[in-house]
């Protein structure tokens, strides 16, 4: 299965990247939402990971951008960020998001999501690359 993290602090994407490959995850990194999209044209990604807060194209637009692809629809995006306000938590979750974690995060709590994710996806008939 591989991730794609998307975030502007290059510590963080550095910490989740590592997290993610210790569960036994692919990753894939980007800056921001239009790094994002050129990587996700390029590659086979099978969920993201994205920060809220990014220069040229925030998290919120992503996931916006994405849920109205339909090439790219299906894939589960988990917004991990620092903003623990319940207005963005309801902004990011009606434009699509599958969870929202509030950084700073551990490798057991990404890994909890994602695997509640991939059993709810399976559950109502999705399906992923995996």
């Amino acid at each position: 299965m591989k991730i794609l993290v998307v975030d502007d602090c290059q510590t963080t994407r550095k910490l989740l990247g590592l997290y993610l490959k210790s569960k036994g995850y692919a990753v894939v990194t980007a800056e921001n939402g239009l790094d994002a999209i050129e990587k996700l044209g390029t590659d086979t990604i099978n969920l993201v990971l994205t920060d809220l807060n990014m220069p040229y194209m925030d998290g919120l637009e992503l996931i916006r951008t994405l849920k109205a692809d339909p090439n790219f629809n299906t894939i589960p995006i988990i917004m991990v960020t620092t903003e623990a306000d319940p207005e963005e938590k309801a902004k990011a979750m009606d434009a699509g998001a599958a969870a929202y974690m509030i950084k700073p995060v551990t490798a057991d709590k990404v890994s909890e999501n994602i695997l509640l994710i991939l059993k709810q996806m399976f559950g109502k008939g999705g399906s992923t690359s995996v």
